[in-house]
């Protein structure tokens, strides 16, 4: 692992590239965990699924997603991806906007307290 990635309980991600307009990660999430329940009010975000099967909620509607396929967030809208497989989720998240901070994230759900 590179000095850019960062562990997380769900499993770890890696920044690709970043600039004053986009930030570009590589996430990795173990079978069984999933991210935080979330919005953002300064960016949106683009994900691409590599592989796994990704279970994606989006303002409270939940659906999969397989390899090859995309999911847009919109900025404010709450969204959570997640990994109820048995191989490890990998997906590219692109975002966009004016500000990509990890203090931009609104927990409103989190399965690990934080």
């Amino acid at each position: 692992m590179s000095a850019d990635d960062s562990t997380r309980p769900w499993g770890r991600y890696e920044v690709l590239q970043e600039s004053d307009f986009h930030k570009v990660k590589c996430i990795y999430v173990t079978p069984g965990t999933r991210l935080s329940y979330q919005r953002h009010q300064k960016r949106r975000e683009h994900w691409f699924i590599v592989s796994g099967v990704a279970t994606v909620v989006i303002d409270g509607q939940t659906f999969e997603k397989f390899p090859g396929e995309t999911v847009s967030v919109e900025m404010g809208q709450l969204h959570r991806i997640g990994n109820s497989g048995k191989e490890e989720l990998v997906f590219v998240e692109i975002q966009t906007g004016t500000y990509f901070g990890e203090d931009d994230i609104e927990r409103i759900e989190d399965d690990y307290a934080r």
